[in-house]
């Protein structure tokens, strides 16, 4: 099955489950909103070493935020026993210092919710106040007062949706990737966390030759490099560099969505020449995302 020229494997994506937290980050202007939202899914790639999984998922219009001010709505996913510690942990550390910011529940009707209790940061001269008619804390800052909710919800989503970009060399890989990237960039329900929504060094489930553990080593049968040095490899002949786009989303249709339209954008450039996935024969998560009926 080809695509504007492009080749699309007979394959699957892999995904496992998560958790997922919104929150809408407002502030004063776009700019301020974007630049604290940035902070705050900073260290947020992968969960094989960070605490979390998070990313910027689309711009809140001010007309459809809280308190009316230009928003940027980020996604955090965790596993739903460290999810207040994650949420808490980045509104205190990167929205309550960044100038104007403010930060609000973007799932208030998820059944399942926490309190992080950030109110007692103002040391008994916090107040109660209603926002938007949300329930939220006023707390002095050198700056004026921060003004936030403590409650959130939680809901089930899925992480680790995923194609790969293959190119006969890496500046045309990377050219079919970026285009990819762009076109998922600021889609509902969706986050691509990695630097510009890129990975070049996709992993396995642990390693094959090393004897001590360790959660993740490098994906060797997509490496390049060594086509030709081992028996199983999967690079396809003439193919000279591989990127990544993985995602996060709030379900499946937002991950199938998502992967349909980055895999038309990547096509689209003439630059790649094969699109295939990560998949650990179903033994990691029990989401598969098929990729060509994704096109039928």
């Amino acid at each position: 099955m080809k695509i504007h020229g492009t080749k699309i494997l007979d394959t699957f994506a892999e995904a496992f489950p998560t958790w997922v937290s919104r929150i809408i980050i407002t502030a004063d202007t776009k700019e301020w909103a974007y630049t604290t939202a940035s902070v705050a899914t900073g260290f947020a790639t992968s969960k094989i070493f960070c605490p979390c999984e998070a990313g910027i998922e689309c711009e809140v219009p001010a007309a459809e935020t809280p308190d009316g001010r230009p928003g940027v709505s980020v996604l955090i996913c965790a596993e739903k026993k460290n999810m207040k510690a994650n949420v808490a942990a980045r509104i205190s550390q990167c929205v309550l210092p960044a100038p104007t910011a403010r930060a609000f529940d973007g799932l208030p009707d998820a059944p399942s919710r926490f309190a992080i209790r950030m109110h007692y940061f103002g040391d008994r001269y916090e107040e109660r106040c209603t926002v938007g008619g949300r329930s939220c804390w006023k707390i002095p800052v050198m700056e004026g007062d921060y003004i936030g909710e403590e409650r959130y919800g939680t809901v089930k989503g899925i992480a680790g949706g995923n194609f790969l970009v293959m190119g006969k060399d890496q500046p045309s890989a990377l050219a079919a990737a970026t285009a990819a990237a762009a076109s998922i960039r600021g889609m509902p329900g969706i986050i691509i966390s990695f630097a510009g929504g890129i990975v070049r060094s996709g992993s396995k489930v642990a390693s094959k030759n090393y004897r001590f553990p360790m959660p993740a080593s490098t994906n060797h049968q997509f490496c390049p490099s060594l086509k030709g040095r081992i028996s199983d490899s999967l690079v396809p002949d003439g193919v000279g560099s591989i990127y990544e786009i993985v995602m996060n989303g709030t379900d499946e249709a937002a991950i199938k969505e998502a992967m349909r339209k980055g895999i038309t954008a990547a096509a689209e450039t003439g630059k790649a020449s094969h699109i295939g996935a990560s998949n650990f024969d179903g033994k990691l998560g029990q989401h598969r995302f098929f990729l060509r009926p994704l096109f039928s």
